[in-house]
């Protein structure tokens, strides 16, 4: 009888953890729905939303979890989308390209208006470099896959340098600013607040900004897969964001007071950085889909990808919304 017992009791036990088991991935997904994990720059819309908390008040009463991780540039903020280990961030232009060439399965779900002057090429304060023309042969540092490569590309093209004439150097932001410093690069392109930093603080002059050359924009991208599921969730984070780029674009001595222990910087680099900003929040419109599918041909035909995208693969039903206005 006692065998028996036991028998019967084994049997319940097995059974209590097959089902468990059972509904352990069912539990996992309703949980990780209940998650959003938001990738950010040191620098923008996303850092003041942080900042201010206002995207967890708005997502409490729907039981929904922000969660935050620091990027150095958009190149490794969109790996972390590719990987799963976010579900939400921002970038430029160009970031998201090499993303999806690379079989990223993102989708564009907003994006903030053109900042041309927001990155250029500079030099340093005594380099005999006035040009770009003058870059030809010359060492150049910029981050893989950013915002910036696509100026570089566009303002050697302008000045009728090609692009296999100068030395690339592929370094983050932290390490190409220790390289300028030391001269080890001729030249360095990078963009806000890295941009102002440099100018306050070394003294590095503007060979050339994306004025005339390019839009560059910053863009809001999700996972297909976090995208198709919480619309509800990403919409919110969207009106927010909108609602902090108003107040910046209004306040922006107010918006650098807010950024200043957020980012390490002073008070003056970061207004010089911001009113070179882009502000407000809007749907990606057909005319910048078209202005991404230009520099992803771009990027193709240097072979910077290893193939041909179609931008427009990289969107949900629904999310295009025809001509808008550009800053």
């Amino acid at each position: 009888m006692r065998n028996l017992l036991q028998a019967k009791s084994h049997r319940a036990i097995v059974i209590a953890i097959l089902m468990l088991l059972a509904a352990a991935p069912l539990t996992l997904a309703q949980n990780a729905d209940n998650v959003l994990r938001i990738g950010y720059q040191k620098y923008g819309t996303l850092v003041l939303l942080k900042a201010r908390g206002s995207l967890e008040k708005k997502l409490a009463p729907m039981h929904v979890e922000v969660k935050w991780t620091e990027f150095p540039a958009g190149p490794q903020l969109l790996e972390g989308l590719n990987v799963g280990s976010i579900d939400f961030g921002i970038a430029g232009e160009a970031p998201p390209i090499f993303a999806q060439a690379a079989g990223a399965d993102l989708v564009y779900v907003g994006n903030e208006p053109q900042a041309s002057a927001g990155e250029a090429i500079v030099v340093p304060k005594d380099s005999p470099i006035k040009t770009v023309a003058e870059l030809k042969g010359k060492k150049v540092a910029l981050n893989k896959g950013s915002n910036v490569h696509f100026l570089l590309v566009k303002l050697l093209e302008k000045a009728g340098v090609n692009y296999k004439d100068i030395d690339t150097i592929f370094l983050t932001p932290a390490d190409a600013r220790a390289a300028f410093e030391r001269g080890s690069v001729d030249a360095w392109v990078i963009w806000e607040p890295f941009l102002a930093a440099a100018q306050r603080q070394t003294g590095a002059r503007i060979l050339a900004d994306g004025n005339g050359v390019v839009s560059n924009h910053q863009f809001f991208l999700a996972s297909r897969s976090y995208a198709s599921k919480r619309a509800d969730v990403v919409a919110i984070v969207l009106q927010e964001l909108a609602a902090v780029d108003q107040w910046a674009k209004a306040n922006q001595k107010e918006a650098a007071i807010a950024l200043e222990p957020q980012m390490g910087l002073d008070r003056g680099t970061l207004e010089l950085a911001l009113s070179r900003n882009g502000f407000g929040v809007t749907p990606v419109s057909d005319a910048v889909l078209a202005e991404q599918q230009r520099i992803a041909d771009t990027f193709f035909d240097l072979k910077l990808i290893p193939k041909h995208i179609n931008v427009r693969d990289a969107t949900l039903p629904g999310m295009s919304t025809g001509t808008q206005a550009q800053r």
